[in-house]
């Protein structure tokens, strides 16, 4: 057992000890295990939380709990991130309030790419999920190394990760919840494509954390604090959308906002949000694009589009990603081969530098750089 997480996770667990309280902690006693081995008499002398953490009974209960929940992450394979660590995401790490450990199932660098967050009403209309796909695609073609976040809820949430699935970009859902269940169960299939295609789930509740009311307006702050930019595609006046946008200001995150008809209740939380300039206007994903500064090099740059002696299939892949990067599920289903044989064709064109490998099993023709 790694005794430093053990204590890390012990301390997440102590009745009145926040993120903040808990760096101060370790801070002035020089670790989590010095919370748990230091004498009460000394531990009563810190203000504000050592009549709390002083009683040993206490202090060994939440050890207990630690304990059984490595049991737990070592079983079920999750990655356990305490803060300060080099896997921690280095954006979430610079917010004051970030959470002591963050749960990650799955196999997504939290720490490269460009980080999108997509977040909206859960009553989105068929306008809002239009606008998620269009965005995603967009960004699918133009800037392969984005990475989608959002909180696998209903509505856009849940639109904006299936649109990255489709379009072959790793997606992030942030749950405000242990990792023993999905919420809401009905996105099980899809928290489980998400894994599988290179994204991950990640939480910074223990198993058997009920996804309480309160859990996602913390929650939210991750989305946030793990972002470059966070874009409000619909929200109503009042809801998390607008508590997401109003931290990630507070984060110095840029925050972008799809505009509705004035009237329409799933756009009055956008249309305040530019009113009151918290949130710049977009139209559409080039706006985004623009905006970030993530312009695809265009001068110097040459698409290789003559390809000689290539076999049928390799052709047919050629003709397939002249469209835009795929993933290699849509070239399998395309080409009719199976995952296997469309794995050993794709290999073989990267090593023949016909084609670029991205990250999430994502494919593009390979860019020649003229000087």
């Amino acid at each position: 057992m790694n005794n430093n997480l053990l204590y890390d996770i012990a301390l997440t667990q102590l009745f009145m000890v926040g993120p903040r309280t808990a760096r101060t902690l370790t801070e002035h006693l020089g670790s989590a295990e010095a919370v748990f081995k230091e004498s009460a008499e000394v531990l009563r002398t810190i203000g504000g939380v050592g009549a709390y953490i002083s009683d040993d009974g206490y202090r060994q209960e939440a050890l207990r709990r630690a304990t059984e929940e490595i049991e737990f992450i070592t079983k079920n394979k999750i990655k356990a991130i305490p803060w300060g660590s080099d896997d921690y995401p280095t954006k979430l790490a610079q917010c004051g309030d970030a959470p002591q450990i963050l749960y990650q199932y799955g196999n997504c660098d939290l720490n490269t790419q460009k980080f999108v967050a997509i977040v909206g009403t859960r009553n989105a209309t068929k306008y809002g999920r239009d606008l998620t796909n269009e965005l995603v695609r967009t960004l699918a073609t133009s800037n392969p190394d984005t990475v989608i976040i959002s909180g696998l809820a209903y509505g856009i949430d849940i639109a904006a990760h299936k649109a990255a699935l489709e379009y072959g970009l790793p997606t992030i859902g942030v749950v405000a919840h242990g990792l023993d269940r999905i919420y809401p169960h009905v996105h099980r299939q899809y928290a489980s494509q998400m894994i599988q295609s290179g994204g991950a789930i990640i939480t910074e509740y223990l198993s058997k954390t009920n996804p309480d009311p309160q859990n996602f307006v913390q929650r939210n702050r991750i989305v946030a604090g793990m972002s470059d930019v966070v874009v409000i595609v619909e929200s109503a006046i009042k809801g998390g959308s607008l508590i997401t946008a109003n931290i990630a200001n507070d984060y110095n995150r840029d925050v972008m906002a799809f505009p509705g008809r004035i009237g329409d209740k799933t756009s009055e939380g956008c249309n305040k949000l530019i009113r009151q300039h918290k949130a710049e206007i977009i139209t559409s994903a080039e706006d985004l694009i623009n905006l970030m500064g993530w312009n695809a090099p265009q001068k110097n740059a040459v698409q290789q589009t003559l390809f000689n002696n290539l076999t049928p299939e390799q052709q047919s892949v050629v003709d397939l990603l002249k469209t835009g990067p795929q993933h290699i599920n849509v070239i399998s289903t395309n080409l009719d081969l199976s995952i296997q044989k469309t794995s050993a064709l794709l290999t073989e064109m990267v090593f023949d530098e016909l084609i670029d490998q991205l990250p999430g099993d994502v494919y593009t023709l390979k860019l020649r750089i003229e000087n």
